[in-house]
């Protein structure tokens, strides 16, 4: 049982080296990240440090000091388009309130969650990205530092901001049953996060709703360029019965076009592709990339401004803030010119071809 309970005193590393039944040196030597220690003692250290919710002498230090005018910013990677918009929203919004960033990329580091717990002691609060560290780490943090989630969802004493994803899937699935395609398969894996989670949901809702079965499970692989070729060379090397795609990013979406199309196969009158982000490169390609636009820097936005909220005093909001997508028709899917312009006609878009749950164009036979 955690001993950070209100009125209790905050643990030491005293406190920490009897529960582990070590010396304070080697709790020093742990939490430094020397390799003086064996892995046994190592893991008996930091499950004292998780279970006493301990923070380190130079992060007690700076309380002398209040405010550091820093907000802590968790990513799992930097590669793409999609983390350069996060973290250019969230850095103007800090920078707005008068606050530095620091940045903590997880994906390479052999211990992502110290890494956080001696971030959360040189910041005023954390804003965590994705799957980059485990929930009940979140729990413990939460409890004495200010933490706003992004993009994944929310626990008990957090704040979170996410980019809706079901409806939105659920729309660009059905988009492709009115265009008459009834073989579809998800590509991307459900479990990687929940984004992809909902983004399925959705896929499989519109397959419910318009009665047709699911005939394939997704496709699990990462969100790589070379994962999106390996998958189109199994659709040619099985030549099973597919005649959409829907992928869970843009990446793997323009890597499966790209090759199949340089097998002969066309797109979208052999097979439909839609994918998710809305990159730069999806308005140019030929044929033009259907996909859901993510507002990626209002995202860091919202997370930078609930984040400075959380440090002001304001407590925990109940719900997560949910920030709307917007599916953008272009030719991949088998729309025309003229179908794009007869669904934005009929509804309330954003841009000419872009439509927030307008009702799918009936392909053209």
């Amino acid at each position: 049982m955690s001993s950070a309970e209100p009125g209790r005193r905050a643990a030491t590393i005293y406190s920490v080296a009897q529960r582990a039944g070590v010396s304070i040196a080697t709790v020093s030597r742990v939490l430094q990240g020397t390799t003086s220690t064996s892995e046994g003692t190592r893991r008996k250290v930091m499950q004292a440090v998780e279970e006493l919710d301990y923070v380190p002498l130079r992060a007690a230090r700076s309380l002398a000091v209040q405010r550091h005018e820093a907000h802590g910013l968790v990513v799992p990677e930097l590669r793409g388009p999609y983390y350069a918009e996060l973290l250019t929203g969230y850095e103007s919004a800090a920078a707005a309130l008068g606050q530095s960033v620091v940045l903590v990329v997880t994906g390479r580091r052999d211990d992502p969650t110290q890494a956080v717990r001696d971030l959360a002691g040189r910041v005023d609060g954390l804003a965590l990205s994705y799957s980059t560290i485990a929930d009940p780490v979140v729990q413990s943090l939460a409890r004495t530092t200010p933490v706003v989630l992004v993009a994944r969802p929310q626990v008990p004493g957090t704040d979170a901001v996410v980019t809706e994803s079901t409806e939105s899937a659920r729309a660009l699935t059905a988009h492709l049953f009115g265009h008459g395609r009834t073989h579809l398969v998800f590509v991307g894996d459900p479990d990687s996060s929940s984004d992809v989670q909902a983004r399925y949901t959705g896929f499989r809702l519109a397959h419910a709703a318009a009665d047709i079965p699911v005939r394939r499970p997704p496709l699990r692989v990462p969100f790589l360029e070379a994962a999106g070729v390996q998958v189109a060379e199994e659709i040619l090397r099985r030549r099973v019965k597919v005649d959409g795609l829907v992928c869970a990013n843009d990446e793997l979406a323009l890597a499966v076009m790209k090759r199949l199309e340089g097998s002969g196969v066309r797109v979208p009158d052999d097979i439909a592709i839609v994918g998710w982000d809305d990159v730069m490169t999806a308005r140019y390609i030929t044929p033009g990339l259907t996909t859901v636009r993510q507002p990626m820097r209002e995202l860091g936005q919202a997370a930078a401004d609930r984040l400075h909220e959380r440090i002001s005093g304001r407590p925990a909001r109940p719900e997560p803030l949910v920030l709307p997508t917007d599916l953008v028709l272009r030719s991949s899917c088998g729309c025309t010119a003229k179908d794009r312009a007869t669904t934005a006609a009929a509804s309330t878009p954003t841009s000419p071809t872009t439509t927030r749950g307008a009702a799918p164009p009936r392909r053209n036979t």
